[in-house]
């Protein structure tokens, strides 16, 4: 056997945390702080890969009954892979990872690729390895990203927006405590039968440990908050989350003067991500929320679902 595989557990910790800055496509809620926040909700049954004794690849899993998942806590989980592996080699890992879950008794393996703005250097070695093992994409969700190098204007009503925070005196500022926006957010989702899927505790523990990542901006007026949006700092990529605003926010475009002052602040990196517009598995686009983001110059990328049959 060319690969060694190990069953991840804390003893690993830190060699896990370091290939995962050190990787082609890993991402900072890969790391264990951010994967095991709600360890109680998912067991773990993550792979640390060898070869010569020396850590090729991992894969953040999580087993649900008879499937194992990568990653059931994560928007996107897949094969995160070093800089010297090569596709052949990409090729034998899926074969031995596929081997290691059958036989004990697992008989489908739920891959979410990580999309391809979000790799640090070209790492799709894993779909043509999803090819080659038959692998059934099932589910396909379009997400909406703006390229930092070359955005597409605002849109007239946008703009006009903008014009009038501006006018009206409406700051946009980074707030380090999310406890009174997260108020605001519940209240909005409640409004829709939803929730965030972070509590309060959950998301404040998620700043505490990845400070300069998990970052709120909020518009504010008199003291006021009419609009906030947590974003992640993948490093490339900004991506935006927990958009939300007041009646009086959304008259006056609160939302849409967080993304103009984000875009100008962060335009020395590659992309700006908006996040999925689709529903129901990806059989349902929202068109309403989808032309919010493509009004802000946002265009479209997939986030892809594919089942693995053991």
């Amino acid at each position: 056997m060319k690969f060694e595989i190990i069953k991840y557990n804390n003893s690993y910790k830190e060699i896990w945390n370091s290939f995962i800055s050190t990787s082609k496509n890993g991402l900072f809620f890969f790391e264990r702080d951010f994967m095991e926040y709600h360890s109680d909700r998912f067991k773990d049954h993550s792979l640390i890969i060898f070869k010569n004794n020396k850590i090729t690849a991992l894969f953040p899993a999580n087993e649900s009954e008879k499937q194992i998942i990568s990653h059931g806590g994560l928007t996107f989980g897949a094969l995160i892979i070093s800089h010297t592996v090569k596709t052949s080699e990409v090729l034998e890992i899926f074969s031995e990872i596929k081997q290691y879950y059958s036989e004990l008794s697992f008989d489908e393996i739920i891959y979410k690729a990580i999309p391809h703005i979000f790799h640090k250097y070209p790492a799709e070695e894993d779909l043509y390895a999803l090819f080659r093992n038959d692998a059934n994409l099932y589910r396909r969700d379009i997400s909406s990203v703006i390229d930092l190098s070359q955005p597409i204007r605002f849109s007239e009503t946008k703009r006009q927006l903008v014009r009038k925070c501006k006018e009206n005196n409406v700051t946009v500022t980074e707030n380090t405590n999310f406890e009174e926006y997260w108020g605001l957010l519940t209240s909005v989702l409640q409004k829709f039968d939803a929730k965030p899927v972070h509590t309060i505790e959950e998301i404040t523990l998620l700043k505490e440990k990845f400070p300069e990542n998990i970052r709120l901006y909020e518009a504010q007026k008199d003291g006021n908050i009419l609009a906030g949006i947590v974003i992640f700092d993948f490093g490339n990529v900004i991506h935006t989350q927990y958009m939300a605003a007041s009646p009086e926010g959304r008259k006056a475009g609160a939302l849409d003067f967080i993304n103009h002052f984000l875009l100008d602040t962060f335009k020395d990196r590659k992309y700006y991500s908006f996040g999925i517009s689709t529903e129901k598995q990806g059989t349902y686009l929202n068109e309403g929320l989808i032309q919010q983001k493509e009004n802000m110059g946002a265009r479209g990328i997939t986030l892809d679902f594919y089942s693995i049959k053991l």
